[in-house]
C-alpha cells in the first residue's frame, strides 16, 4: 500500500519476481480500459513477465464499484493460489484493498433514487459541505470533487448515520486471508516532487491525446470528469476548447493538478494510517526480508 507515486508498482513486481507471485492491482481507475497514461498504468514492458490482474476489466462508460472489485479480486486470488503462486495486492485505493482482504465490509445500503436525484442537483462544494456535517470522518478521506463518491457517501450516511469505517464491519486482520501488509510512504517533500515529475512525464507521453481519444470513442465529458483528478481536469479543459469559436487554442494548465494530486496523496495516507497492521518499509530489501519471514511461518 502507499500513496500515488510512492513506488508501489515497482516494489510489487520485484516481490513477485523474487517470491513467485502475481500482482492484483487495487486501483479504482486502472480497472478501466483506455485509462492508461492518465492513471500511470503499468506497461507490458514494466510488468517484466509478471501476470497482473484487475487491469482493464471494465468500460469507463459504466461505474465499477468496490463490490465489483471484491468479486473479481476474490476470483483472482483463487486463480493465483491454484497456480501455486503468491497473490500480491498492489495499489493506492485503500478501500478496495480493505474490502478484498477482510478489513472492511461494504455497507448494505441499496441505491436511494429519490435522494440521488436530489443530491445530483447540488454542486460538489455543496455536497462536500453536507458530508462534512453528516459524516466528518468520511469527509476526511474522500476526494472532495468526486461527485459520484460524494453522493454515495451521503446516501450511506443517510441510511446508517455513519461511514463504513466507523461501523462494526471494520476488522483488524480477521478476514478470510492471512495477510502481510507492507506500506511505502516517502517523505512528503520527496513524494511531492515525484508527483509533479510524474504528472509532466504523462502529459509529455500524450495524456491529453488519450483523453481526446476516449471522448471520440463515446466517453462523455461528464463521465470523464467523474473519473476524477487528471481526467476531471482534462474533461473541463477539452469541454471549454470544444466551445471556443475563434482564436488560438489555449495550453493545458497543469498547475491545478500539481496541487490537487498531492492533496489526494494526503487523503490516501490518512486512510492507510487507520490500518495498524501496515509495516512501513524503507526499501525493497526490507520488504523482501519481511515477506520471506511471513511466508516461512
Amino acid at each position: 500500500m502507499g500513496p500515488t507515486s510512492s513506488g508501489k508498482t515497482a516494489l510489487g513486481i520485484y516481490l513477485a519476481q523474487k517470491l513467485g507471485g502475481e500482482v492484483i492491482s487495487a486501483d479504482s481507475r486502472q480497472v478501466y480500459k483506455g485509462l492508461n497514461i492518465g492513471t500511470g498504468k503499468v506497461t507490458k514492458k514494466e510488468m517484466a513477465g509478471i501476470p497482473h490482474h484487475l487491469l482493464d476489466v471494465a468500460s469507463p462508460k459504466r461505474v465499477f464499484s468496490a463490490d465489483d472489485f471484491k468479486k473479481l479480486g476474490e476470483k483472482a486470488i483463487t486463480s493465483i493460489y491454484q497456480s501455486k503462486k503468491i497473490p500480491i495486492v498492489v495499489g493506492g485505493t485503500g478501500l478496495y484493498a480493505d474490502v478484498l482482504l477482510g478489513r472492511m465490509a461494504l455497507p448494505e445500503v441499496p441505491p436511494n433514487s429519490a435522494l440521488r436525484a436530489k443530491l445530483e442537483k447540488k454542486s460538489v462544494k455543496e455536497l462536500y459541505a453536507l458530508l462534512l456535517k453528516k459524516d466528518p470522518e468520511r469527509a476526511k478521506n474522500i476526494e472532495p470533487e468526486h461527485k459520484r463518491r460524494l453522493v454515495r457517501a451521503l446516501e450511506v450516511a443517510e441510511a446508517l448515520g455513519k461511514s463504513p469505517a466507523k461501523s462494526d464491519a471494520m476488522h483488524a486482520g480477521d478476514g478470510a486471508y492471512d495477510v502481510l501488509w507492507l506500506g511505502l510512504n516517502p517523505p512528503q517533500n520527496i513524494l511531492n516532487k515525484k508527483i509533479v515529475s510524474r504528472l509532466h512525464a504523462r502529459l509529455k507521453a500524450g495524456m491529453l491525446a488519450e483523453a481526446k481519444k476516449l471522448h471520440a470513442g463515446g466517453l462523455s465529458y461528464k463521465r470523464m470528469e467523474a473519473l476524477g483528478l487528471e481526467y476531471r481536469a482534462m474533461a473541463q479543459y477539452l469541454c471549454k476548447e470544444s466551445r471556443r469559436k475563434v482564436g488560438i487554442p489555449t495550453v493545458f494548465d497543469a498547475s491545478g493538478l500539481e496541487r490537487a494530486i498531492p492533496h489526494y496523496a494526503k487523503r490516501q495516507q490518512r486512510w492507510f494510517k487507520r490500518n495498524p497492521n501496515i509495516v512501513w518499509i524503507k526499501n525493497k530489501s526490507e520488504a523482501l526480508r519481511l515477506a520471506k519471514k511471513f511466508l516461512s511461518r
